[in-house]
């Protein structure tokens, strides 16, 4: 299938409860503001899309303190149905759809899938807690979506590789969202929207596709301009002293290169 085909689909899906979505979205917005759709597409189609996914060697492997999963934006490599249910989430009406749902005015998709794209984590792989970039590539429009498409058939909430929402930080307890087969989760991104991956502990990958919108006007009044930061899981304290210490020197430096020393890898170099 193409594009223009699961982007129907998903059009169709979303518009069965919009209103639900809208109301799970408003309520949880004064902290983390997030929705989740499941069954989002014919599950013979969600397992042809897990099916098709690139074995580990051939991604890119991003392994430090911060994280370690495998990812990839250069779509053009691979099965050609992956870089098509990316572009789906790109549709205009979908991203309009979208944004209705969650109160944002003219939001906008990235065709540079700057940050996105595909994922893939195995055992004790995993993500710590973290604000996402602010903004775009070329730092021109505010991030304020994140949508993430779980693929990975018969996942279990125990394997790990889940969701979590830290609205109160981390010294509070996490929301845990199940990275469920065939789950499409949708998260605002602001200076308050601490999330992380649960470490792997099965023996096998959790597959995810990846989108981030982005929009002229950041979601909160009080957002600033602020790299990717890190910090530890509530057991790692050490940890969590480091990437606090990570993340100012990284700012101190783009705030001296506002472009960053170097550009950025992950993206779609079409």
């Amino acid at each position: 299938m193409d594009r223009t085909a699961i982007s129907l689909l998903i059009l169709k899906k979303i518009n069965q409860r919009k209103g639900y979505y809208k109301a799970e979205f408003t309520k949880s917005k004064e902290a983390i503001g997030y929705f989740f759709i499941d069954d989002l597409l014919p599950n013979e189609l969600a397992a042809k899309i897990h099916e098709v996914f690139p074995k580990p060697e051939e991604m890119v492997l991003k392994k430090n303190i911060r994280e370690t999963k495998y990812v990839s934006a250069q779509m053009n490599s691979y099965h050609p149905l992956l870089e098509e249910i990316i572009y789906a989430f790109q549709d205009d009406k979908i991203v309009n759809l979208i944004g209705e749902i969650c109160d944002i005015q003219n939001p906008m998709a990235d065709e540079f899938l700057y940050a996105g794209g595909i994922s893939m984590m195995g055992k004790k792989q995993y993500l710590n807690p973290h604000l996402d970039n602010s903004h775009d590539k070329d730092r021109e429009r505010w991030r304020v979506l994140n949508l993430l498409y779980y693929v990975t058939p018969d996942w279990e909430e125990e394997n790990g590789g889940n969701l979590e929402l830290w609205p109160n930080g981390i010294k509070n307890k996490q929301i845990t969202i199940h990275s469920k087969f065939n789950r499409l989760v949708i998260m605002a991104t602001h200076n308050q929207s601490l999330h992380s991956v649960s470490p792997v502990t099965y023996a096998g990958f959790r597959r995810c596709i990846s989108n981030y919108y982005f929009s002229k006007t950041a979601l909160l009044a009080s957002d600033n301009f602020h790299v990717t930061s890190f910090r530890g899981r509530p057991e790692h304290k050490i940890t969590d002293m480091v990437l606090q210490m990570d993340a100012w020197l990284r700012m101190i430096v783009r705030k001296v290169f506002t472009k960053g020393i170097k550009e950025n890898p992950h993206v779609y170099k079409k």
